[in-house]
């Protein structure tokens, strides 16, 4: 088969690194791809904004299958585009990826099909939403409605706080058009999980647990980021509470999806807080997450370029269920000083050693500069180990870390504290 991945972060390297390893794939090509894919998944000049383009490359290059890495692609539309051309692809249509898209949408999708979540209010009038602000309950979640790129939710622990994020949306219009609607939720009490699935139609396959760390510092402090490392299994995800958020969420999603029109046909990522109620929805994304498909690539021992390609065409249920290491996963993201503001471009990068079967380094923010390995972008490398345990897969991962320099370069401490908290407690 001939592979078309399209993106050019970690999730896009990893994705890309384990399709080339499968015995169906002749060619994989990563577009536009960075210093890292390379290696794997060469790539070629093409502007994945002009959807007649990617068609005709798709043709011109006779792919069997595109994978559509992020999110603002599938809710512009792209798989609408190559569906209608013929062109199997991986990724949601337009409408059903609105639930990334828009927030609101979102929230409003889940009123009516009863999928647990926090209650909200929405807001379009600035004035309104700062006035509601200043006297609903504190601690209270701001969202942008809009993508974006995973930095557009603001948790305000007091009154302070929740006033200035509404100021932040309405008057610094910090967000940009994300933000031109608001939507502010109640705040939830509770440990975060991610737990990802397939889904054809009404066809769901369940993929391992994670949790990522989306503060910037250690300890779960500063500003959200895109995520700073992620890990699996979650000790307090238990197959119990898996089975729960399977049956209450994503099974009730991708049903509520057909029973709307817009069926859906990628991998649809449910971010849940484990509240004393059982799982509730903090949101829903259209794509694999970005470091969560890093551990996630690692912990499978599946072939995963038959899971994909049975779920763009529409034969999920076909396929024998994805099979899981024994062990954990861990994945550290070194990132650029400044890092999620303003940061310094184009750093040499050495020092990264030859990949083997316990830890892969994926690239993010890298590209070639004559020869060179440069940085190119916020979060540059993702380092994902696997271990027989979770304390052996996070000391592999942070033993490459400190091999790995660029000037500025920086990462959290403490990725994965709860799980490992929980092992030296057993």
């Amino acid at each position: 088969m001939q592979i078309l991945v399209l993106g050019g972060g970690g999730r896009e390297h990893a994705l890309s690194w384990a399709i080339a390893r499968s015995p169906r794939c002749s060619q994989v090509f990563c577009v536009p791809g960075n210093g890292g894919t390379q290696a794997v998944a060469p790539s070629f000049p093409l502007d994945v904004t002009d959807h007649r383009a990617v068609v005709a490359a798709c043709e011109a290059r006779s792919i069997d299958l595109v994978v559509v890495g992020p999110e603002q692609p599938l809710v512009d539309g792209l798989a609408d585009a190559l569906r209608a051309a013929g062109i199997a692809v991986f990724g949601p249509d337009a409408a059903p990826a609105q639930l990334e898209g828009s927030k609101s949408f979102a929230k409003e999708f889940m009123a009516r099909h009863g999928i647990p979540t926090a209650a909200y209010d929405v807001f379009d009038d600035g004035e309104a939403l700062i006035a509601h602000l200043a006297s609903c309950p504190v601690p209270v979640v701001v969202k942008a409605d809009g993508l974006a790129g995973g930095k557009g939710v603001l948790i305000c622990m007091d009154r302070a706080e929740a006033v200035a994020a509404g100021q932040a949306m309405a008057r610094e219009h910090r967000f940009g058009a994300a933000g031109a609607r608001v939507v502010v939720e109640e705040f939830m009490e509770g440990e975060e999980a991610s737990l990802l699935a397939l889904v054809d139609g009404e066809t769901v396959v369940v993929l391992p647990p994670l949790q990522d760390h989306k503060r910037r510092f250690d300890g779960d402090e500063g500003p959200n980021t895109g995520g700073m490392g992620a890990y699996s299994p979650v000790p307090a995800m238990t197959q119990g509470l898996i089975d729960q958020a399977v049956r209450e969420v994503l099974e009730p999603a991708a049903r509520g999806l057909v029973a709307d029109g817009t069926p859906y046909r990628g991998v649809l990522y449910a971010g849940l807080m484990l509240t004393s109620t059982g799982p509730r929805v903090v949101e829903f994304n259209c794509r694999f997450g970005d470091p969560e498909c890093q551990p996630l690539i690692l912990a499978l021992t599946s072939d995963l370029l038959p899971l994909l390609d049975a779920t763009a065409r529409g034969v999920l249920a076909d396929q024998p269920l994805p099979s899981v290491r024994d062990g954990a996963v861990c994945c550290v993201v070194m990132v650029s000083g400044g890092y999620p503001g303003s940061y310094p471009k184009g750093m040499t990068i050495s020092g990264i050693p030859v990949d083997d079967e316990d830890v892969v380094v994926f690239h993010a923010g890298t590209r070639l500069d004559e020869g060179d390995l440069v940085t190119s972008g916020g979060r540059v490398l993702g380092v994902t180990a696997r271990g027989d345990s979770f304390a052996q897969a996070r000391s592999r991962a942070y033993d490459v870390v400190r091999m790995i320099q660029w000037e500025g370069a920086a990462f959290r401490e403490d990725i994965g504290w709860r799980a490992l908290q929980g092992e030296t407690t057993q």
